[in-house]
């Protein structure tokens, strides 16, 4: 069986947690557009690696669930989503937001993460950072850096989590959705799939809730989303969600759903409902 995956030190190590659980597999390293150049578009991180697959040089592709389109390519399913890791984000370089300094450097490749933390600390001054684990990591000490902002399960799959100063409020700064969780495509109806099925664990809820949240309001026309979902048992789930813009300023969208106010009560702040005359 082989299994293709893009080619950083995260993405093997998460390839061969999946090939340990099938029982072993070989990994085909792909370099994806993601890889070569810049952008936005998450496409890009999965393009080569799918073409592959359809082509049947690989049998499964394995792919950070928060880095896959919201909708898959034609002739591809979801196969499996192993169990989910911690979903949170980590803050590296320091204690904690709120501890540091006025006008502090932080370093984020995210939007969502950017935007998140200009609403929590709009003093903050962040700075571009792109590049693997080790590549942010590094520029934490040479870039003057205060601190960056990583995904706690990669720091978790690569044996790095003392990096991590804080591990952050998922309340103040949402995951993206899908985030700690892989999910491993193929090829729609093929035999690997029914055999992957017979042997895996039933999918995890939180990721198909959380990406049908993102096919319902597409995340290219949101500016930048989290969702984080918590599993509530068979079927049944909460959700958190929030939008902002990129400098954190202006919230789109409840934070959470209104509960209804019994008839004739007053809104806070407004005035009392009239009496009816009899």
């Amino acid at each position: 069986m082989r299994i293709g995956t893009r080619g950083s030190a995260l993405a093997l190590a998460q390839a061969r947690q999946v090939a340990d659980a099938l029982g072993g597999a070989e990994l085909v390293p792909i370099t994806t557009s993601g890889d070569r150049a810049a952008g936005t578009d998450k496409e890009r991180w999965v393009k080569e690696i799918d073409s592959a697959l359809l082509r049947g040089e690989i049998d499964f592709a394995v792919h950070s669930a928060k880095d896959v389109p919201a909708r898959l390519g034609e002739g591809l399913e979801i196969a499996a989503t192993p169990a989910r890791a911690d979903p949170r984000d980590a803050l590296c370089g320091a204690a904690s937001l709120d501890g540091l300094r006025q006008g502090a450097r932080v370093g984020t490749s995210s939007l969502r993460r950017e935007a998140l933390l200009r609403a929590h600390r709009p003093d903050l001054e962040v700075v571009a950072l792109r590049g693997n684990v080790d590549t942010r990591l590094r520029r934490l000490q040479e870039d003057g850096l205060d601190a960056i902002v990583l995904a706690y399960a990669g720091l978790q799959r690569l044996g790095r989590t003392g990096a991590a100063g804080a591990v952050l409020d998922p309340g103040e700064i949402v995951p993206a959705a899908g985030q700690g969780t892989l999910i491993l495509t193929a090829r729609a109806g093929d035999d690997a799939v029914r055999a992957c099925r017979r042997d895996r664990r039933p999918r995890d809820g939180r990721c198909t809730g959380g990406r049908a949240g993102a096919r319902a309001r597409p995340g290219r026309r949101l500016p930048h989303p989290g969702r984080r979902a918590r599993g509530a048992g068979r079927g049944r789930g909460a959700a958190a969600a929030g939008v902002r813009r990129a400098r954190g300023r202006e919230r789109l969208g409840p934070r959470r759903a209104a509960r209804p106010r019994p008839r004739g009560a007053r809104r806070r702040g407004g005035p009392a409902p009239a009496r009816r005359g009899r």
